[in-house]
């Protein structure tokens, strides 16, 4: 079963990007990390509370590159920036609660953005696991679809899927436990009930055991269909 992703309002949209905060006083923290998946959408630049913390953010990019920002809990008061300019897109305030890990993925194309905020679950896979979670951003790619992680060179004409249904509605797949193997897994993506590959995955991953990988589809720049190959999100390990 998945978790189907609430749409963010267009006016908090640019601004959940922005949901950094400097935190560093408070007993109360959250942690943030954002994916730019809008295909069209320029590079922007971040203030909060009036002091610039992020600087050209591009499509198909995430930051931090590793880990998580702290951020304060409760409201952070945040504006988007054309980037390189004083000229405000918007500003909002955001909630967020605090000892909580989020992934913010802004998707969709820019006439009509939306902004999923998930909520991450980065507690260690069981003893010989790997995790695995798919996020669909792709305003382009197939939907719904059904996900495959396997050894390379497997035939999935009998193998189930472990990922079913899963739409482009910035939705985010469950964490799927996935036995450790040392020569990595291919990710195999189709349309649902479907048993043709979308693509010939030209990349493999091999995370060490006890790890976890977000798997975030988007669209090539620009749009129009989507990429073959994902962001991949080092969540733990």
């Amino acid at each position: 079963m998945f978790r189907l992703l609430k749409v963010l309002p267009l006016t908090i949209a640019l601004a959940a990007l922005a949901i950094f905060a400097a935190g560093c006083g408070s007993s109360s923290q959250s942690q943030v990390r954002v994916v730019h998946a809008v295909p069209d959408g320029p590079a922007v630049d971040i203030d909060v509370n009036g002091t610039k913390v992020i600087t050209n953010l591009a499509f198909d990019s995430f930051q931090p590159a590793s880990g998580y920002l702290k951020v304060k809990a409760g409201n952070d008061t945040v504006a988007v920036l054309d980037t390189g300019t004083t000229t405000q897109i918007l500003s909002s305030s955001v909630p967020l609660n605090g000892s909580t890990q989020y992934t913010v993925v802004a998707a969709g194309f820019l006439a009509n953005p939306s902004v999923a905020l998930i909520t991450d679950n980065n507690a260690a896979p069981a003893s010989g696991n790997i995790e695995f979670r798919v996020i669909h951003a792709s305003p382009s790619g197939t939907t719904p679809l059904d996900v495959y992680i396997v050894p390379p060179g497997t035939d999935i004409t009998t193998v189930t899927p472990q990922i079913s249904g899963l739409s482009n509605n910035t939705q985010a797949s469950a964490y799927v436990p996935v036995a450790f193997a040392a020569n990595g897994y291919s990710v195999i993506l189709t349309a649902s009930q479907n048993k043709t590959p979308l693509f010939n995955p030209p990349y493999g991953i091999a995370p060490p055991t006890g790890s976890i990988r977000t798997l975030v589809l988007v669209d090539v720049l620009n749009g129009g269909a989507m990429s073959p190959t994902p962001l991949v999100l080092n969540d733990l390990n």
